[in-house]
C-alpha cells in the first residue's frame, strides 16, 4: 500500500533555488535549525557597514525576549505537548509544521499587501449591504415600483449573497481560495454594471440577485484565505482589523451617495424609453472596490496551506518561501535563507479521481464529471461538518450566528425606518385643514403642501405648474376646473365630483381617485408617462447620515476588539459583547425621539462589532483547513437568511408598536451572548 505522504527531495544546488530537502528531523519535521549556518558577520549590501553593537537586539536592555527566543519557546513547549499526548493524527502534525514555517515567514510586506486586497473584498461587501438602501426612493420613482416590489428588491440582495456564500464557501474548500474569490468578484462586478442600466425592474431585480451571489462569496473566502497566511499570535487581531472594511464600505456607500444621487444632472437620457439617472451612477461607483480587489488578486498568490491540503507541495513551497523572502527583505534582511527541507502532504482520495479523468473522455465529458464530482465533494464536506467531532461545534455556532444576524440586520432596518416614521408623524401633526372652502375663478399659481380640503367647492379654477405634496381633496366639488403641467407626491382625491375639468400634462393617475365621480366633459390629456423623481422629498440628507454615523460608530468596537481579541480571548468578547448588545436594545423602550434613537443605533453599532468580530474569528479556528471556508459559507448563509426574516419582521412593526421588535432582538441576543460561553477557547489553537 502506498504512503499517502509523499516527501519532496530537492538540493540546494538545483538552478531554482530551493532549500535542501533531506530525511525528516525529531518528529518528522525537518528544518536546518531556525535559521541558515552562516557566518556570525555574514550580512547582505543593506547591512553592510554596521558594526556588531549596532546589530544588538534593542529590547535586550529592557528584558525584553528576542522575538527568535520566543518563537523557540512556543515550539519547545509545542514538541513537549507533542511528547505527553497519545497520539498526534497526520493532520496535527501537518498544522504544527505549517505554524511553525508561518513563524519563519514572519508578518511583514506580504501580510500587508494581502490585507489591503481582501480588505476592499470585504469593504465590496459592506457597499452592497447598503446599495439597494441608498437608490430605493429614486429607483421607486423611476421604475414605479409598488411596496411589495420595493420590499423585494431589498431583500433580493440577501437572498443572492445567502446561496452565494454557501456555494463559493463550498467549492474554496475544493478548487482554491484565490480562484473562487476571482469568479465571485468578476460576478459581481459585470451584474452590478448590468444593473446600473437595467431600465425595468425585472432585469434590474434578476442583476442585482447575481450580484449578490457574487459578492457572498467574499466574507467565507476572504477571513479563510487571509487566516492561513497569519501565525498564532498574530491571527485574532489582525483578523479584527480585517473586519474594519466592512465599516470603511458602510462609510463608502453613505459618502458616495450622499455626493451622487442628488446631483440629477450627472445623468442623461435618450428619449423616455432610457433614462440614465444619478443614482445609477451610484450602483456603477459601487462596484469600485470589489474592482479593486480583482485587479489585486491577480498578483496574489494562492493559499499554500490549500495547496498543501489538495497535494500541491511544490506550488505550496515556493508561495511560502515567496512569503518569507518578501517579508524578510523588507525588514532589511534578505539574507535569510528559508530553511524548510520537508513537508507532508496528504493526497486524498479526490486529486487521484480528477487524476484519472483528466486523461479519459472528451473534454465535456470530463467536465460534466467534474462537475458531478465536485458537487458531490462539497455536499459532503457541507454534511461532514455534522459528524461526530464538529457537530456540538457547528450547532452552537449556527446558534450564535443566527441570533446576532437576525437582530443585527432587524435593527439595521428598524433603526432608519423608525426615525423616518416619526419625520412623517412629526409633519402629519403639522397639516393643514380646510373644511367647505369654496373658491371660484382662481389661479393656483403656488404649490400645495401637507393640506387636508374637505367638502369643498372649486369652481372655474386654474391648477397650473405647480407640486402637489401630501395634498388630500376629500368630498369636494371641481367644476369647470384646469388642471396642467402638476406634478404630485402622495396626493389623492377621495369621494370627489368632477365636471367638465380638464387635466393636461399632469401625473394623476386612475388610482390616485379614489371613489370619485367624473362626468363625460372631463378629459385627461398627455399624462405624464412613466415615474418621475421627487426632487424635494426622495433625497433626504438623513437616510445617509444615519448610515454614517451607524458606520462610523463602528470603529471604537472595531478597535477595541482588535486590541483585546488575544488578551481576553474570543469566547468572553463574544459574550460580554452580544449581552452589552442585548441592554442597548431594552434601552430602546425610553427612546422617544430621532435624536436618541440615532444614539442608540450608533452605541449598538459599536458594541456589535465586537461580537461580529470574535464569532468571524473563532469560525475561522474551530474548523480543518478542508473544511474551513465551507463552514464559514454555511455558516454565512444562515446569517444572510436571518438578515431577511428579522429585516422582514422588524420593518413590519413599524408605526405600529416597538415593543415585540425590542423584546425579539433582546431575547435573541441573550441567547445567542449565552450560547457563546459554551464555546471552547481557540486563542492558543494552531489552525488545524
Amino acid at each position: 500500500m502506498a504512503d499517502p505522504y509523499h516527501n519532496n527531495v530537492y538540493h540546494q544546488g538545483d538552478p531554482d533555488g530551493y532549500g535542501t530537502y533531506g530525511e525528516g528531523g525529531q518528529d518528522g519535521y525537518a528544518y536546518q535549525g531556525d535559521y541558515p549556518h552562516q557566518e556570525e558577520d555574514a550580512a547582505s549590501d543593506a547591512t553592510e557597514g554596521h558594526d556588531e553593537e549596532d546589530q544588538m537586539y534593542e529590547g535586550e536592555y529592557q528584558g525584553i525576549p528576542h522575538p527568535d527566543e520566543a518563537k523557540a519557546a512556543r515550539r519547545a513547549a509545542r514538541a513537549k505537548a507533542r511528547a505527553t499526548a497519545d497520539g498526534v493524527s497526520e493532520h496535527e502534525e501537518l498544522a504544527e509544521q505549517y505554524e511553525d514555517i508561518m513563524e519563519d515567514c514572519a508578518h511583514g510586506r506580504f501580510q500587508w499587501t494581502l490585507f489591503i486586497v481582501l480588505g476592499l473584498a470585504l469593504m465590496a461587501d459592506g457597499v452592497e449591504c447598503f446599495v439597494v438602501g441608498f437608490v430605493l426612493p429614486s429607483a421607486e420613482k423611476d421604475m414605479c415600483l409598488s411596496n411589495a416590489e420595493k420590499g423585494m428588491l431589498g431583500l433580493i440582495v440577501f437572498l443572492g449573497m445567502m446561496f452565494g456564500a454557501f456555494i463559493w464557501g463550498g467549492l474554496a474548500d475544493k478548487v482554491g481560495r484565490k480562484k473562487c474569490l476571482v469568479v465571485a468578484l468578476a460576478i459581481n462586478c459585470i451584474f452590478a454594471f448590468l444593473s446600473s442600466f437595467a431600465q425595468g425592474y425585472g432585469f434590474f431585480l434578476f442583476f442585482r440577485l447575481f450580484s449578490g451571489f457574487g459578492i457572498g462569496g467574499s466574507v467565507p473566502i476572504v477571513y479563510s484565505y487571509f487566516s492561513e497566511f497569519l501565525q498564532m499570535d498574530k491571527r485574532g487581531e489582525h483578523l479584527s482589523w480585517l473586519c474594519m472594511f466592512w465599516m470603511m464600505g458602510g462609510i463608502y456607500a453613505s459618502f458616495t451617495a450622499w455626493g451622487i444621487i442628488p446631483r440629477y444632472g450627472w445623468g442623461f437620457s435618450m428619449g423616455t424609453e432610457f433614462q440614465f439617472h444619478s443614482w445609477r451612477v451610484f450602483v456603477l461607483v459601487c462596484a469600485l472596490p470589489a474592482i479593486a480587489s480583482l485587479i489585486g488578486l491577480t498578483f496574489m498568490p494562492e493559499s499554500p496551506r490549500f495547496l498543501l491540503e489538495t497535494g500541491k507541495h511544490d506550488e505550496a513551497w515556493m508561495i511560502l518561501k515567496q512569503v518569507h523572502d518578501t517579508n524578510w527583505r523588507a525588514k532589511g534582511e534578505p539574507e535569510r535563507v528559508f530553511t524548510v527541507t520537508q513537508i507532508k502532504t496528504p493526497k486524498t482520495q479526490e486529486d487521484e479521481f480528477f487524476e484519472i479523468q483528466s486523461a479519459t473522455g472528451t473534454a465535456f465529458q470530463r467536465w460534466i464529471v467534474r462537475t458531478l464530482m465536485l458537487t458531490k465533494l462539497v455536499m459532503k464536506n457541507v454534511i461532514s461538518l455534522l459528524n461526530r467531532e464538529l457537530r456540538l461545534s457547528t450547532l452552537l455556532m449556527a446558534i450564535i450566528w443566527f441570533t446576532m444576524a437576525f437582530s443585527y440586520y432587524g435593527l439595521s432596518v428598524w433603526f432608519p425606518d423608525m426615525i423616518k416614521h416619526l419625520q412623517t408623524e412629526e409633519y402629519k401633526s403639522k397639516v393643514k385643514v380646510f373644511h367647505r372652502e369654496k373658491v371660484k375663478n382662481f389661479h393656483f399659481n403656488f404649490s400645495l403642501e401637507n393640506q387636508v380640503h374637505k367638502e369643498g367647492e372649486y369652481i372655474g379654477d386654474k391648477f397650473i405648474n405647480i407640486e402637489m405634496i401630501f395634498v388630500k381633496f376629500e368630498d369636494s366639488l371641481f367644476e369647470d376646473c384646469l388642471f396642467e403641467d402638476i406634478r404630485s407626491t402622495e396626493t389623492e382625491f377621495e369621494n370627489c365630483t368632477f365636471k367638465n375639468t380638464r387635466f393636461f400634462n399632469t401625473d394623476l393617475y386612475e388610482e390616485k381617485f379614489i371613489d370619485c365621480e367624473m362626468d363625460n366633459m372631463t378629459t385627461f390629456e398627455h399624462n405624464k408617462k412613466g415615474c418621475h423623481l421627487d426632487f424635494e422629498e426622495d433625497n433626504d440628507v438623513l437616510i445617509y447620515l444615519v448610515s454614517f454615523l451607524g458606520s462610523l460608530a463602528v470603529l471604537p468596537g472595531n478597535i477595541i476588539s482588535a486590541l483585546f481579541m488575544d488578551k481576553i480571548g474570543r469566547i468572553k468578547l463574544i459574550g460580554g459583547s452580544m449581552l452589552v448588545s442585548a441592554g442597548c436594545t431594552f434601552f430602546l423602550f425610553l427612546s422617544f425621539s430621532q435624536a436618541a434613537i440615532i444614539a442608540w443605533q450608533c452605541l449598538f453599532c459599536g458594541v456589535s462589532v465586537a461580537a461580529w468580530n470574535g464569532i468571524e474569528v473563532i469560525t475561522v479556528e474551530l474548523y480543518p483547513a478542508s473544511k474551513r471556508a465551507t463552514a464559514f459559507g454555511v455558516l454565512n448563509a444562515l446569517c444572510k437568511l436571518a438578515a431577511i426574516l428579522g429585516s422582514s419582521i422588524f420593518a413590519s412593526f413599524v408605526g405600529i408598536t416597538k415593543i415585540i421588535p425590542i423584546l425579539l432582538s433582546f431575547v435573541a441576543l441573550v441567547c445567542g451572548g449565552v450560547v457563546a460561553l459554551k464555546l471552547p477557547e481557540t486563542r492558543e489553537k494552531i489552525l488545524l
